[in-house]
């Protein structure tokens, strides 16, 4: 099977490029490498270096032929999408309907779509929130996944693509970027592993749902592999954790009494967010999800055994 992952040279693409190539497939990585690193791809992946809203990405779809479509290239940081919203929008929308077009003109026979849970549903009515939560975006980046979701339904009822949505938790683990803004637990585990002060946006009892990225990858390969599943699942534990009790399970983790300096909240950031993720995984017979503190652990595990240079 050959399978093109776009993104595929960022934190969570490169995982499932790893495990594509693991089980034998053919993968071909499409990623500009804005965010992405050259070092992330699998040496037996193939990396093209291109921007999803060049006109050509349809003529390289042609090419390619591929059997699986894995759309993971993003704008994923919330507060750029807040200051900057045609940018995302050109990025997540534009780029994605490009990338689509030429999927339905290669007669793919899968596109999965990394979407996201947390930002498509606003604040909770209900928690855990599932499937059946009212998406009410509160920023630029979730309008702009759902306004992806909502074009894959159109191309699926005319088209007949086949194709599903993942809508992600707050993703974690080894390779996540310390030095952007959408990874908190990298950001903290970088910063309290240099003995240096750590920031808490707010007050820091706004909640997420921590999910390790091994069980983001099961998800990606459970979807690929069973056409049958289609629309638009969360990938989420339904354990809802502050940003402070994050802090202070890491902090332990890590060994260090630093305690975080809090700062200004910042425009567009959620007070919650916690996903029902039981759905697929009783569909995909998926095990549980790996807990907090373990995936914690993992995590600085990793990154600890890298060399620490400077900030």
């Amino acid at each position: 099977m050959h399978v093109v992952v776009t993104g595929g040279a960022g934190f969570i693409g490169s995982h499932i490029v790893d495990a594509l190539v693991e089980r034998g497939e053919r993968v071909t990585v499409i990623d500009n490498l804005s965010t992405g690193n050259r070092a992330n791809v699998h040496p037996s992946a193939t990396l093209i270096e291109r921007d999803l809203r060049d006109e050509s990405i349809g003529a390289l779809i042609g090419e390619l032929q591929p059997d699986v479509v894995s759309h993971h290239a993003a704008q994923m940081d919330v507060r750029k999408s807040v200051a900057d919203p045609v940018f995302d929008a050109d990025v997540n929308i534009v780029g994605s309907l490009r990338l689509l077009q030429a999927c339905v003109d290669a007669k793919l026979k899968r596109f999965v779509f990394a979407s996201t849970g947390g930002a498509i549903y606003g604040e909770p009515e209900y928690t855990p929130q599932d499937e059946d939560h009212p998406t009410q975006p509160v920023s630029p980046y979730g309008c702009a996944k759902l306004a992806v979701e909502q074009y894959l339904a159109y191309f699926r009822a005319e088209h007949h693509l086949s194709c599903v949505s993942l809508r992600y938790a707050n993703v974690y683990g080894p390779r996540q970027n310390a030095k952007g803004e959408a990874g908190v637990v990298a950001i903290f585990s970088d910063r309290m592993q240099r003995g240096e002060e750590t920031v808490i946006n707010g007050d820091g009892e706004q909640t997420r749902d921590y999910i390790y990225v091994s069980d983001v990858v099961a998800a990606n390969l459970a979807v690929i592999d069973d056409l049958e599943l289609g629309g638009a699942f969360n990938v989420g534990t339904g354990v809802e954790t502050s940003v402070n009790a994050l802090h202070r399970e890491l902090a332990r983790i890590v060994g260090t009494e630093i305690q975080p300096r809090h700062a200004e909240a910042k425009l567009g950031e959620q007070e919650r967010s916690v996903l029902d993720g039981e759905r697929l995984r009783r569909a995909a017979k998926l095990p549980k999800p790996v807990s907090l503190r373990d995936g914690l652990v993992r995590t600085f595990g990793w990154q600890k055994g890298r060399e620490i240079l400077p900030a």
